[in-house]
């Protein structure tokens, strides 16, 4: 299956400027896997040392959270959306 992955602007230099890349892969980690192999520099900015989910990027397929649909184990259908989307944080204390 092949997913459409939405790339935020903090990670486009790391895929050569593309705000879109298409990957393949049945599970969420199968397409993060693939994407990692194809696009090295993101790997420790999508999975963690440990090959999860890294903490700071939350990842939705067709606007579902995947934390709530499986986790890396999360299916991804031919044409699925997968959207990349790095948490903010910060502010004044």
């Amino acid at each position: 299956m092949t997913a459409v992955l939405r790339i935020p602007t903090v990670l486009r230099p790391a895929v050569h400027g593309q705000t879109t890349v298409e990957i393949v892969g049945t599970t969420v980690g199968e397409v993060l896997n693939n994407l990692v192999a194809t696009y090295p520099t993101l790997e420790g900015q999508v999975l963690d040392a440990e090959g999860g989910l890294h903490r700071f990027l939350n990842i939705y397929v067709n606007d579902d959270d995947v934390r709530y649909i499986g986790g890396l184990n999360a299916p991804v259908a031919d044409g699925d959306d997968i959207t990349l989307l790095p948490a903010v944080a910060g502010g004044v204390a």
